[in-house]
């Protein structure tokens, strides 16, 4: 009895920490997913630059989205700032910026 007491507050919080990786991941995805979008979006569109943020936006409204224009290519970085709000982990651990690319080819609209 004396060691379930002892370890339980260690299980919970090697729990929590598993939910805030996940969270973490989760959001890594979706900030790849973003940028993925908007360089698909800009490679086809004839304003490359406001059609990559309004794609990006529609998939990650929190993220910052920053279009870069070559001859044959079209780039877009997304930066999403993952909150670390789990319960006791958050208070440990700072936010997390994540921060994905995607380059595709530039295509006549």
């Amino acid at each position: 009895m004396v060691e379930l007491a002892l370890c339980t507050p260690l299980v919970c919080m090697f729990l929590l920490a598993v939910v805030q990786v996940g969270l973490v991941v989760s959001d890594h995805l979706l900030a790849n997913h973003a940028a993925r979008e908007a360089a698909r979006a800009a490679s086809v569109s004839a304003s490359p630059a406001s059609a990559g943020a309004a794609a990006a936006a529609r998939s990650a409204p929190a993220a910052s989205v920053a279009i870069a224009v070559a001859a044959r290519t079209v780039t877009a970085t997304v930066v999403l700032r993952s909150r670390t709000d789990v319960p006791l982990i958050g208070a440990l651990l700072p936010d997390v910026e994540i921060v994905a690319t995607a380059t595709m080819a530039r295509e006549p609209p």
